[in-house]
């Protein structure tokens, strides 16, 4: 039997009905009557907590964060006008990194909209090339089954944001409320789950003739859910063959595995990038094929016939052509995959050529770093980070920039969704708000952001956030006083000519922290470093770490860009041009 209700209590039903436990706003005037719904939320164990963040972008990622740890849809309220615009950095980061979210915007009344209208914004059109659908509610009869259709939109098929823009005359107008007694479906929009058993069917021979095969995993299954990274341990198995990994991908497989290669690409492993060069077949799960991966395409993975399974139909062939594409959720065909190579009883391969091959370039040892004796080498401090906590199997965020890079190298991880970073838009900023969703969504868990001192300014605000719902967020600073990424490829391609990527006035870290009332650590030589972490671990607030690492050091190895994988610099002796001497021998 529908309910009579307003717009704005519909809203609240729905979400309850949903299932949803949290969501990270801001309020403003256009979107006063959900907030005074949730006021009014009868107190209970279904009730919605609202986190109040400092600025809407951290509220979106606050919401990634969530969903990128727990599985769940992250959702959003904010206001009209600057509240849907200050989104839409995040609504267009989690687009790229396939991160389901539900985005509620609040609009000025139905009669206002095309009138500029104060904080008038047009939300849709803004909003139509980063999301997976958005819709502008003008009926309120019609609202309760957009938010369950958003919801299903948001977290089936590849995950990615939804906007519902929603007037305020609509908020408080009343319609009959009705929970669907179906599944939610929607007319036009049908995901492919399982692929054509045909094709899994030439998958599965084609692996089983490879002498040189190799599994490019990506985000894809671990946005798939447990059972698919489960699947892909057990096709490697069953197969033997190599793994490596994108950068959303890292976790989906056991780092400590022997079989593992580590993450591939611009800053990926010698050993990755040459096994891509050299197979014979790749075998891509759940990844794009993207620029950063591939390098130059002409000359990407020329001796390999390559297979391709994602459960978005538009990324196959769009970057680079393969002789077999499967649709279909990437966990569901590793299980059909692993099912037929059991039932045609398969022998396990012998790689062992193979893996002689990776084994002598895992000789070469890329990540290898120097060590210094008065100064701490960002990468020797991500390496002791993981020694003090792999233990916990803590949940790390990352802003973007050489720490991001090094942290996906030398900390590793063992499973799925203990990895949030930004990807595809390369989101500074993301780290801090990222780890406060994560720590709402696991109050005892150990989260840990590690960030340049650069990068976690963009969001810097949202320190009091984590000190107004005392969550224990840990930020771990690697201050080498650049924008070190930035300064990097300035040193490689601009002659060492640093335009603007110094910086001149940093904040004393530590006050700063006190300040937000956390705990402020400073760490300033190698000797310092364990003792610090420990102290960091010890606390039960929040923590902010400031370690003053080598300024000059630079993140290896690397493809330079529209260079082959062959193409790699391992060291800074092998790069060409005006590279800084001092430059040169901090890598």
């Amino acid at each position: 039997m529908a309910n009579e209700m307003t717009g704005a209590d519909m809203l609240i039903q729905a979400l309850t009905d949903l299932g949803v436990e949290v969501v990270f706003g801001y309020p403003g005037g256009a979107v006063l009557p959900i907030y005074d719904a949730l006021f009014r939320q009868p107190e209970g164990r279904r009730a919605i907590r609202h986190i109040l963040v400092r600025q809407e972008g951290g509220a979106v990622h606050a919401a990634e964060g969530y969903a990128r740890a727990t599985g769940k849809p992250g959702v959003v309220l904010v206001t009209s006008g600057p509240g849907a615009t200050n989104a839409v950095t995040g609504i267009a980061d989690a687009m790229m990194d396939s991160i389901p979210l539900v985005i509620i915007t609040g609009q000025v009344p139905t009669a206002l909209i095309g009138t500029d209208a104060f904080q008038e914004c047009d939300t849709i059109g803004i909003t139509r090339h980063c999301t997976k659908h958005n819709y502008l509610v003008k009926d309120p009869a019609k609202l309760g089954d957009v938010v369950h259709e958003a919801f299903h939109i948001a977290t089936s098929g590849r995950p990615g944001p939804v906007v519902i823009d929603l007037p305020k005359d609509v908020q408080v107008a009343s319609a009959p409320y009705r929970r669907p007694t179906a599944t939610t479906t929607h007319k036009s929009y049908r995901p492919q789950i399982k692929a054509d058993p045909a094709a899994v069917e030439t998958a599965v021979e084609m692996l089983a003739a490879a002498e040189r095969p190799v599994f490019y995993t990506g985000g894809g299954i671990i946005n798939s859910g447990p059972g698919a990274a489960q699947m892909l341990r057990e096709l490697q198995r069953l197969t033997g063959a190599p793994v490596t990994s994108t950068l959303m991908g890292l976790g989906a497989f056991p780092a400590s595995h022997p079989a593992w290669l580590g993450m591939l690409g611009m800053h990926g492993t010698y050993e990755a990038n040459l096994a891509m060069s050299e197979a014979d077949l790749i075998v891509n799960l759940g990844a794009r094929f993207d620029d950063r991966v591939t390098g130059r395409l002409d000359a990407f993975a020329p001796r390999a016939r390559k297979i391709h399974v994602d459960i978005d139909r538009s990324s196959i062939n769009k970057n680079v052509r393969v002789e077999l594409g499967l649709v279909g959720d990437v966990g569901r065909v590793m299980e059909d995959m692993v099912r037929l190579w059991k039932a045609r009883q398969y022998p396990a391969q012998d790689l062992t050529p193979w893996f002689a091959r990776l084994d002598e370039w895992r000789a070469k040892k890329s990540l290898g770093f120097p060590s210094s004796a008065t100064e701490i080498m960002p990468q020797h401090a991500i390496r002791r980070l993981w020694e003090a906590t792999k233990h916990r199997a803590p949940i790390i965020t990352t802003e973007v920039g050489q720490h991001q890079m090094w942290a996906a190298q030398h900390f590793g991880f063992e499973a799925p969704n203990k990895w949030l970073t930004s990807g595809g838009l390369g989101t500074m900023g993301y780290g801090l708000p990222a780890a406060i969703g994560a720590q709402i969504g696991f109050p005892d868990a150990l989260v840990i952001d590690i960030a340049g001192e650069a990068s976690i300014q963009m969001n810097i605000q949202e320190m009091a956030t984590a000190t107004q719902y005392r969550l224990p967020v840990k930020v771990f600073i690697l201050n080498n006083e650049y924008m070190g990424m930035v300064r990097q490829w300035q040193d490689l391609t601009y002659a060492g000519r640093h335009s603007q990527s110094y910086s001149d006035s940093l904040p004393d870290f530590v006050k700063l922290a006190e300040a937000y009332g956390w705990g402020g650590i400073r760490i300033e030589r190698p000797d310092e470093l364990d003792d610090g972490i420990e102290a960091m671990l010890r606390a039960d607030g929040p923590v902010m770490v400031d370690c003053r690492v080598a300024k000059l050091a630079n993140c290896f190895p690397m493809i330079p860009s529209g260079a082959a994988h062959t193409e790699m610099i391992l060291h800074a002796n092998e790069v060409s041009g005006e590279m800084d001497d001092e430059a040169k021998a901090l890598v």
